[in-house]
């Protein structure tokens, strides 16, 4: 029986595209502006992008997850960054700005989210309170000449404040009245696209109000709009973006994009669209790569940040910088070659790079210059066209005070995280569940709240995002990879955590504060802190 896979590409005309992979004769056609499209004889459609193994792969797992989508929806409303569940700002007659909060069917003038941000309590011998000019409380540490948005006296994290300095400066941005967007279910894509390239960039700061045909149009169906658009959005069978490696569904923009004609319209869309869910406080239910995270925050990235996107080619590199390449007589040349829907072609890293040879003296610059590539390669307009769509809505240099992880929970939300299914789904290498060390740990994580567990996730695992079916389904580089700890180290290091492999290092400590004082010193340092 033939297997039919729908592919959608969005274009002027609104494809829907289906193409039948087994036993289907697909032919390759050229239009009147002389682009290659290819025939679905037995559908009788069309498709810019050939279809291979890779492609049907990347559909049936984005169709798998577009399948669930309803009993995710379901578990939507317990998603959240803090306590407050569904908090709306209204204004009187008087211009005067009250809150109404939906579950307790309550209002007040004070903004619940900013009470009791600030302790009163004395800080630890070696501390200091100070603010930013935003008026931000950051903790200096005196002691170790160290500074951090974590209070000492809770070790609450800083994101809680960061948020609320965010939402008070962007109602500085906010305009008033609202705005009306009809979608039906069906064309929700083009539907979106036509309607918000249509509204003047400012317009889609003000209150939105989702209308779909025949259903009842209400403020919070925004929240349900968010949620579905963003799968269809990002969905890779639109080309405009790819999963991040074989086994790694975050997402990353795709150079293979431009065989859409209209891929740079599309990517300021997507920038605006992105932008209004961080405006409005809403939810995304597709996560991107931390790498792409960092470019929004308009952050370098680095070697570093190859290692989740792309182990084998991270690994390559480490291994030059590691060893002495004259010696293993290794000659290469400042050129990478790139291969796009088949099509092999050198870049040069720099000037005339195809005629300078890498040595021992110059790789260094070889190595930063590749990863960087490597992180770009061949998007440059793309991102520049998201960007444009982007500071449209939400400039830039209001997520200064974000880091990566944080922009992600600001985006996609916070899970509730079941530990008894983390426990359930963990094993253990030169450590058994009875170890006093793994007793110690699962005491640490139950003492935590849900943030603090997302925060040592994130370290571990590289995300706070987990799949449907939770710890149970959990993905490495390599495939399917449970949450392991592993026995690594002396007593007085810090725990290192694999990313690629969802791996904790944690040393044989002597007491259970010894470890608590250590895993949290790890999770709250600085970015990356103690990450391979």
């Amino acid at each position: 029986m033939n297997q039919l896979y729908i592919f959608l590409l969005p274009a002027a005309a609104a494809h829907i595209l289906i193409v039948s992979v087994l036993h289907v004769q697909v032919g390759a056609r050229v239009d009147p502006m002389r682009r290659v499209y290819y025939v679905d004889h037995i559908t009788r459609t069309t498709t810019w992008q050939r279809p291979t193994v890779e492609s049907v792969r990347n559909y049936e797992e984005w169709q798998h997850q577009r399948s669930q989508l309803q009993g995710a929806m379901q578990q939507f409303n317990q998603r959240f960054i803090y306590g407050v569940t569904i908090l709306q700002t209204r204004t009187d007659s008087n211009g005067r700005v009250y809150f109404v909060h939906h579950t307790t069917r309550s209002t007040q003038w004070e903004d619940p989210r900013t009470q009791g941000l600030l302790n009163d309590k004395p800080l630890p011998e070696g501390w200091e309170m100070r603010f930013t000019v935003e008026g931000i409380p950051y903790f200096v540490d005196h002691n170790r000449r160290t500074t951090t948005y974590i209070d000492p006296r809770t070790g609450k994290s800083s994101l809680k404040s960061v948020i609320t300095f965010l939402s008070s400066s962007l109602q500085q941005l906010s305009m008033p009245q609202h705005i009306k967007i009809t979608v039906t279910r069906k064309t929700l894509f083009e539907d979106s696209f036509q309607q918000i390239m249509s509204f003047h960039p400012q317009d889609l700061r003000r209150r939105l109000w989702i209308i779909f045909p025949g259903e009842e149009g209400l403020d919070y169906g925004a929240w349900e709009w968010f949620f579905l658009l963003s799968h269809e959005v990002l969905n890779p069978m639109y080309c405009l973006f790819e999963y991040a490696g074989k086994d790694n569904y975050c997402l990353q923009i795709n150079p293979a994009s431009y065989i859409n004609p209209d891929h740079l319209k599309y990517f300021k869309f997507i920038g605006r669209f992105i932008a209004m869910a961080l405006f409005h406080g809403k939810f995304i239910d597709t996560g991107f790569s931390l790498p792409f995270y960092k470019r929004i925050l308009n952050k370098p990235v680095g070697l570093n940040d190859l290692e989740s996107i792309d182990l084998e080619f991270y690994n390559s590199l480490i291994w030059i910088k590691d060893n002495n390449i004259e010696e293993c007589g290794l000659e290469m040349f400042f050129s990478v070659d790139k291969e796009i829907l088949g099509e092999i072609t050198t870049h040069e890293l720099k000037p005339d790079g195809g005629n300078v040879q890498v040595t021992e003296e110059n790789k260094e610059e070889y190595i930063r210059l590749v990863a960087e590539w490597r992180l770009s390669r061949g998007v440059e307009e793309q991102t520049q066209a998201f960007f444009e769509g982007f500071n449209e809505v939400l400039p830039q240099q209001y997520l200064q005070y974000f880091d990566a992880k944080e922009l992600e929970v600001m985006l996609c939300g916070m899970q509730e995280i079941d530990l008894m299914d983390w426990q359930r789904h963990t094993i253990y290498r030169h450590y058994t569940r009875n170890s006093k060390q793994i007793v110690w740990f699962w005491q640490f994580a139950k003492e935590m709240d849900n943030e603090k567990r997302m925060r040592l996730l994130q370290f571990v695992t590289g995300t706070c995002r987990l799949p449907v079916g939770g710890f149970a389904d959990l993905m490495g580089s390599n495939g399917p990879q449970k949450f392991c700890i592993e026995k690594v180290g002396k007593e007085n290091w810090l725990p290192r955590s694999h990313t690629c492999f969802n791996r904790l290092d944690l040393p044989p400590y002597k007491s259970y504060e010894q470890l608590k004082e250590k895993l949290m010193f790890a999770i709250e340092e600085t970015e990356g802190f103690g990450q391979e």
